[in-house]
């Protein structure tokens, strides 16, 4: 077989030699502190069951899409699903996507037009700076949740012809923390941009029955589209954009990774309208995950480890440990105690930024949160 390019070959030397060389894992059965399924609903036997259910009572025996959604694979679950979607959120309209990372890369890549600007948080997902990268519009990166830099940028653009985009997470992925998303629509208001929200940390964690951040707020109407990822706490697969009916039709003709790609499944689609009916009749796991991110918090205070996280108040907990050879050898010596602990490397992070990156659910008992941190404790005092 023939061998990858020498340039190539030397990117994976340069990787390995600076101990940031990316493996796949395998699934275990240590206690788990990695995952994002924050209320536990990707093992939810009544999910899985309910789902199985839904497809026999609607007659749908069809194990592919067939076709992209434009051509043979718009099946009339979709419609429901996606309506069902939209009313939960308060939106006029919700579109499904087979990925959060296809919604970020359709809506960045087809929206934002040449003249106009994206001014987006410097510490956005990979996924929406891929889009901003297809895009024909001029991008701009603001300081992590800085609004007088995000007004800075705002002025030197708002007097040319073209409209500015304002880009930000509800729960950032590895920070765990949040924007004043009150504070940012009113400027975005103020300024009369567009303002996009991601909430895939947000969703089943926030809002009146984790409808998230922008709904526990009431933002709806201040926000002009959302992206909601399924991947996390609805704990199946897919995403969706809200927004209004036109920017529904505007990306159903011109979001590539709309178009050009076969759609889900109509077993991943009605596993998502299950699990979006879950929210609601299943509060007590969202408030258990609440009660747990507050336990953790008091919990590091009580082990004198919280110099160590970054503020978080979210069901994503970061401890900075410098070095990727430090971080990984302390992950390690915590998954040999049983927990399901991973490292973040350089250069998935900023060189030392380097972290352990702890993810709370609703099923982590008390017992093992406080476990866990003792581990910790005794690994880096």
């Amino acid at each position: 077989m023939k061998k990858l390019p020498e340039a190539l070959l030397a990117k994976l030397a340069k990787r390995t030699q600076a101990n940031a060389l990316r493996q796949l894992g395998v699934q275990t059965d240590k206690t788990d502190f990695s995952s994002n399924d924050y209320i536990g609903f990707s093992r939810s036997k009544n999910i899985f069951d309910q789902t199985h259910h839904y497809l026999l009572d609607h007659n749908i025996t069809q194990n592919g899409a067939t076709g992209s959604r434009l051509l043979s694979g718009n099946h009339e679950i979709y419609n429901r699903v996606e309506t069902e979607i939209a009313n939960f959120h308060k939106s006029e309209t919700a579109l499904i996507f087979n990925s959060g990372y296809d919604a970020n890369l359709g809506f960045f890549s087809a929206v934002p037009q040449k003249g106009h600007y994206i001014l987006y948080d410097e510490l956005c997902h990979a996924s929406i700076r891929d889009g901003i990268q297809l895009s024909n519009a001029k991008a701009y990166k603001f300081d992590h949740n800085d609004f007088e830099d995000l007004e800075r940028l705002i002025d030197k653009f708002k007097t040319e012809d073209g409209s500015i985009f304002i880009v930000t997470e509800s729960v950032f992925s590895m920070d765990g923390d949040s924007p004043n998303l009150e504070a940012l629509a009113q400027l975005s208001t103020k300024h009369d941009c567009y303002l996009i929200v991601d909430e895939a940390h947000a969703l089943g964690v926030y809002g009146n029955n984790g409808a998230g951040l922008v709904n526990y707020l009431g933002l709806e109407d201040a926000v002009f589209a959302r992206i909601m990822t399924f991947g996390k706490g609805l704990g199946c697969h897919g995403a969706a954009i809200l927004g209004s009916k036109e920017l529904q039709t505007y990306l159903i003709n011109f979001a590539r990774s709309f178009i050009y790609t076969t759609g889900l499944n109509p077993h991943a689609v009605a596993t998502i309208g299950v699990a979006y009916r879950n929210l609601q009749s299943q509060s007590e796991n969202i408030e258990q995950l609440r009660e747990n991110i507050i336990f953790f918090n008091q919990e590091k205070k009580m082990t004198g480890l919280q110099p160590l996280f970054v503020r978080s108040k979210s069901a994503i907990q970061c401890a900075i440990i410098q070095g990727n050879e430090k971080v990984k050898t302390i992950a390690s010596q915590l998954q040999e105690k049983g927990f399901d602990v991973k490292a973040i490397l350089s250069p998935t992070v900023p060189e030392g930024q380097e972290r352990l990156r702890f993810c709370l659910h609703s099923y982590n008992t008390k017992e093992e949160i406080t476990a866990v941190l003792h581990a910790l404790s005794s690994l880096v005092f």
